[in-house]
């Protein structure tokens, strides 16, 4: 879908609720008063977008690492096997993204589970079902995760700069086992109710005000990154998709992932290990855009804002989406359909 066929209306939601979704008893009515719209017509429009796939539902987006755990994974597949190998990969039930990239390392795929001994047991599978070793990539460091979009053509930049690190103030604080029951009732999407969190409740086990109150402190602690409409961006023309990586000195890493983090058009930007001989990066960047070229542009400054012109870099652009979806965190995971780029 182009983003000019939505009208201004769904524009508005889509680009003001993506994050800082209201966690209230009637959080639509809310929206609706600021779109100047009753709360039933809000609640028709959001239908609407799901249904065209502009919006994959209205969630929680989890910070890596905070409940279970993530890693970042890659294979080298020979290209005549690629569509059987994804397939082989998605078996996997704690897999939610996989991508083929434009490298001879092809195939990338995020692995979530439990424990790291889990994924080393999911890796494993795959490797002895496809016959071919898999690179694994842990976040090491986090310097900015998002994957909000502006949608309007004269948006620039973020809607807000938001806070990767939890809040330094704040007690530390583990989810317990119900806040991880209550993220797995979410995780395929709120309800679109005049009381959604009661609905979420019922299923859940627990009152509506303890939804609520849960709900709000994964979001203080930076557990939950980000609350509102996760959007599909390929649907709207967000179709050029890259992920960027240098070859950083490690005394330095940190200081350049700082500044990259800064960028607008950093939605991702995190350090992860080296694998030598096959894999010498340790700098990763995501840029997204409508525009093959422009992405390159963006890349390029990053390049020369962060004085690497001498350093070994790579550019690996999306060309297959197998998979796409947020973190599962319920026994029996769905899936969101994905675009060829």
């Amino acid at each position: 879908m182009n983003m000019h066929e939505l009208d201004a209306v769904s524009l508005a939601l889509v680009e003001n609720w993506q994050r800082n979704f209201p966690l209230i008893t009637r959080p639509y009515e809310v929206i609706a008063r600021s779109a100047g719209m009753g709360e039933a017509d809000v609640i028709g429009k959001l239908d609407e977008l799901i249904r065209l796939g502009v919006v994959a539902r209205i969630g929680a987006a989890i910070r890596p690492n905070t409940v279970g755990v993530s890693q970042l994974a890659a294979m080298r597949v020979p290209a005549h096997r690629l569509e059987a190998v994804a397939e082989i990969v998605n078996r996997e039930p704690g897999v939610n993204h996989n991508y083929e990239r434009e490298h001879d390392i092809n195939l990338w795929f995020v692995m979530t589970g439990a424990s790291q001994s889990e994924l080393q047991l999911a890796a494993a599978r795959i490797r002895a079902a496809a016959g071919i070793d898999v690179m694994t990539l842990p976040l090491e460091q986090g310097y900015f995760i998002d994957l909000g979009f502006p949608i309007s053509p004269n948006a620039k930049g973020r809607h807000i700069k938001p806070k990767y690190e939890r809040d330094p103030a704040l007690a530390p604080f583990l989810p317990d086992e119900a806040d991880r029951r209550l993220l797995g009732h979410i995780e395929h999407g709120l309800p679109r109710s005049p009381r959604p969190f009661a609905s979420v409740a019922r299923s859940a086990g627990l009152s509506e005000a303890d939804v609520l109150c849960r709900l709000s402190q994964l979001v203080a602690h930076g557990i939950i990154s980000r609350f509102g409409l996760i959007v599909h961006h390929r649907r709207i023309g967000i179709s050029a998709n890259a992920m960027a990586v240098w070859d950083i000195d490690d005394r330095a890493v940190d200081r350049i992932g700082a500044l990259f983090a800064t960028v607008p058009a950093v939605t991702l930007c995190y350090r992860r290990p080296r694998r030598l001989p096959e894999w010498r990066y340790n700098l990763f960047c995501m840029v997204h855009g409508r525009e093959r070229a422009a992405v390159l542009g963006e890349i390029a400054s990053l390049t020369r804002l962060g004085h690497l012109q001498d350093n070994p870099h790579a550019v690996l652009f999306s060309r297959r989406c197998f998979r796409q979806r947020g973190a599962r965190f319920s026994p029996i995971a769905g899936e969101t359909a994905c675009q060829t780029l």
